[in-house]
C-alpha cells in the first residue's frame, strides 16, 4: 500500500523541527549525563534512551514552553528510572522543610545567584578538582547545582525538571553548593594553592 504523502510530510516537518530543538542541547544533556553517571558509555546510552524517548513523546510537549527544560525532565526522570537503580546508587536524601517566608524572599533574589558558582568561573578553576567534588555531592544535591549554575535553570524549573517543592530545590542548592565549596577548599589547602586557616594566638 503506498505510503500517505500528507502523513510523511508531517513525518518529516516533525522529525526536523524536533532536531532544531533538540541536537543544541546534546553537549549539555551529555555533559550532566556523565556528572550523573560518573561513567561514558552509561552517559552515552541514557543521552541516547533520552532522545528516543523524547522523539516518541514529542506530540506531548508543548510548543510555549521550555524545551530545555522539558527534555531535562526526561534525562532526569529516566536516570532516577533506570540509570541509578542499575548502579545501586547510596538512598536518597529526604525531603527538606522550607519556610514560605524563606522561599518568597529567594524567589525576589533569583537571578542573583552566588556568582562563584557560575559556569564561566567553573572554567577558571581545575576540571578534576571539580569532577572529584561534584562527584562527592549526594545525587539530589549534585543534580541541582549543576542544573543552577552549570545549565542556568531557574529554581521554577529546576522543580519542574526534579519533580519536587519549589522549597526543597532551595535548599538542596544551598547545602549542595556549600559541600562543593568545602570540597574545593580541601583540594586548594592540599594542592598548595591556599594556607590553611591560621588559629589566632592565644
Amino acid at each position: 500500500m503506498p505510503e500517505n504523502p500528507i502523513e510523511n510530510e508531517d513525518s518529516i516537518h516533525k522529525k526536523k523541527e524536533f532536531q532544531e530543538l533538540a541536537f543544541v542541547h546534546m553537549d549539555s544533556l551529555y555533559n550532566t549525563a556523565l556528572r550523573m553517571t560518573r561513567n561514558e558509555l552509561d552517559a552515552e546510552d541514557l543521552v541516547q534512551d533520552v532522545y528516543v524517548r523524547a522523539y516518541r513523546f514529542f506530540h506531548k510537549f508543548r510548543r510555549d514552553t521550555n524545551f530545555k527544560a522539558w527534555i531535562f525532565k526526561i534525562l532526569t526522570n529516566t536516570y532516577i528510572n533506570q540509570y541509578r537503580k542499575k548502579q545501586n546508587q547510596p538512598r536518597q536524601v529526604d525531603l527538606e522543610k522550607v519556610q514560605n517566608t524563606y522561599v518568597e524572599r529567594s524567589l525576589d533574589k533569583e537571578n542573583d545567584v552566588i556568582e562563584g558558582f557560575r559556569e564561566k568561573n567553573y572554567d577558571s578553576l581545575f576540571d578534576d578538582d571539580i569532577r572529584a567534588a561534584l562527584e562527592q555531592l549526594p545525587d539530589e544535591f549534585r543534580l541541582v547545582v549543576l542544573l543552577a549554575d552549570v545549565e542556568a535553570f531557574s529554581y521554577k524549573e529546576i522543580a519542574k525538571v526534579v519533580g519536587c517543592p519549589l522549597g526543597t530545590v532551595m535548599s538542596r542548592l544551598s547545602r549542595g553548593r556549600k559541600q562543593l565549596q568545602n570540597h574545593l577548599k580541601e583540594y586548594a589547602v592540599r594542592g598548595g594553592f591556599t594556607d590553611k586557616e591560621r588559629k589566632p594566638k592565644l
